[in-house]
Order: structure tokens, then C-alpha cells, then sequence
């Protein structure tokens, strides 16, 4: 009898351990492993504020890229799409009135299944809206990132302006085929990297864009994109200006284009740069950019 207890209260024991254990390593084994998150297809455009949609749009029209569509509202323009190639877009939007600040509004990233990257930033613990269709025909979701900034997430549909537009509007004197990067400016860039590798899971790279850059200012998409973004500091003399880096062929091709459009430019060994009407820089990298 003695020996029958004594292995009850051993097994009642062994039972109480593990019950501690399981109960004790779950919170743990969340904390450690976070949801995995869809691989992005690159960079499907940035959105600029402008002070002048026509001087933006003769500006860009300059560099080689003509306006695929638009959209308007009783009338009056809202919205310039201007086309880079079939999947990546430069999207103007006019100041609608002087408190409005131009300048970089918001990246959109591409994603092949942007239902599951929404649940993927849920589980996360981020706060995307629902994946909605958007004006233009595509699946969107937006999210605030760091300091309030939009991101927005889009993924291409049959039937939407985009796709109806594949083969078109691709001109024959674009100055590049593709933009790689842009540079968003923050205040607190220790805090947006984070949110950017941490939250989510874009890599830091040891490609970076540009030369000599801060260890970790650059951060690469997940996948195998190879598109990049830069966290760079941004000061109160900085009004907002940001950068988007294109890949050229030539940049003696680049120089002698530009030069064409009697448009003013900088240039030193591994990059030219211009600026639109609003002070916003378009960088030109040669192909085989470090």
C-alpha cells in the first residue's frame, strides 16, 4: 500500500512539473518567436505633394516618364500616375491648399498576397486597415509607421488601371527603367529602424546605395527584391525633401540627357542628382552601384 502511494504521489508530482513547465515556457516561446512575414515584391511607387502638378509632370516628362493615367474630382486633377515600368509608378498629388506641405507623402510596397501580409502585421502586433480595393482597382491596406508616416501595401489585380496599362506608356527616352531605393527622413531614426527590422522584418544590408553610408541606415525589403530603404535624419532646417534612387546604364548617357533638357544637376564619380520644382532629389546610380 505504502509503495502504491508513494507512486501515485510521484506521478501527481511529475504532473505538477510539467503543467508549471508548459505554462511557464508558452509565454516565453511567443515572446521569442515572432509571425513570419510575407516576402515584398519591391517598391510599387512613392507619392509625392506637389506645389505644381503641370511643372511636376513637365519635370518627370523631362527624365523620360510619361503619365499613364489620372484621376480627378469634379473636374479638377487629385492625381498624376506617372509610369517608371509596369510595376513601379510615381504618383503626384497637387497641394489642394497652402497648409498642405509637399514633398514625400508615402511609400506603397507590392505584395502577391496582401491578405496574408495583413494578417501576418496583425499577429505582429500592428494595426493595418483592411485590405480593401482601392480607386485605381488594386487590393490596399494602409498602416502608420514610425512618427505618424503612412505605409501603404498594395497588390497588383487583373482589370485595374495598372494592369490595364502593362506594355504602355513606357517611354522610349526614359532615363532608367526602375527606381532601387528611396531615403525617408525621421527625427528618430534609432526608433524607425527598429520599427522597420523589428516590426517589419526588413534586413540591414552590407550593399548599401550610396557610399560610406552609417552602418544600418539602409534596410533591404524581405524577399529577394533587392529594393531599399534608408532611414536618414531628419532636422528642423529639413523641410522634407526626400530621395529616390533610379539605376542607369550610363550616367555620361544620363549627364548628356539631362544636360538636353537644360535641366541642373550634380554629379561626382558614383552618382548624378537632380531636383524637381519642389526641391525633391532624384539620385542616379550607374548599374553596377557598390
Amino acid at each position: 500500500m505504502r509503495n502504491v502511494l508513494s507512486s501515485m504521489m510521484l506521478r501527481c508530482a511529475i504532473a505538477v512539473l510539467c503543467a508549471i513547465q508548459l505554462v511557464g515556457a508558452a509565454p516565453l516561446c511567443a515572446a521569442q518567436t515572432a509571425a513570419p512575414v510575407p516576402d515584398l515584391d519591391g517598391i510599387a511607387h512613392v507619392a509625392i505633394r506637389v506645389s505644381d502638378l503641370e511643372k511636376s509632370r513637365d519635370f518627370y516628362a523631362a527624365l523620360g516618364f510619361e503619365q499613364a493615367f489620372a484621376r480627378s474630382k469634379n473636374g479638377i486633377p487629385t492625381e498624376a500616375f506617372l509610369k517608371v515600368n509596369d510595376r513601379q509608378f510615381i504618383e503626384l498629388y497637387p497641394r489642394e491648399n497652402a497648409s498642405q506641405q509637399v514633398g514625400f507623402m508615402h511609400v506603397c510596397f507590392e505584395s502577391k498576397d496582401l491578405n496574408a501580409l495583413q494578417r501576418a502585421y496583425t499577429a505582429r502586433g500592428l494595426s493595418p486597415t483592411d485590405v480593401r480595393r482601392a480607386g485605381a482597382g488594386n487590393l490596399l491596406f494602409t498602416m502608420r509607421g514610425p512618427e505618424n508616416q503612412n505605409l501603404e501595401y498594395t497588390q497588383y489585380m487583373p482589370g485595374s488601371m495598372h494592369s490595364n496599362d502593362r506594355g504602355k506608356h513606357l517611354g522610349a527616352n526614359r532615363i532608367s527603367s526602375s527606381f532601387v531605393g528611396v531615403s525617408i527622413g525621421m527625427r528618430n531614426t534609432t526608433a524607425a529602424r527598429a520599427f522597420y527590422l523589428d516590426k517589419l522584418a526588413f534586413q540591414t544590408t552590407h550593399a548599401p546605395l550610396t557610399r560610406h553610408a552609417e552602418a544600418g541606415t539602409w534596410l533591404v525589403l524581405p524577399g529577394d527584391s533587392t529594393s531599399q530603404i534608408e532611414i536618414s535624419n531628419l532636422t528642423e532646417s529639413d523641410p522634407g525633401e526626400f530621395q529616390i534612387y533610379f539605376v542607369v546604364a550610363s550616367l555620361k548617357k544620363a549627364e548628356y540627357q539631362l544636360s538636353s533638357a537644360h535641366l541642373k544637376f550634380q554629379k561626382n564619380r558614383h552618382s548624378i542628382s537632380v531636383s524637381d520644382p519642389d526641391g525633391n532629389h532624384v539620385v542616379l546610380l550607374p548599374s553596377a552601384h557598390p
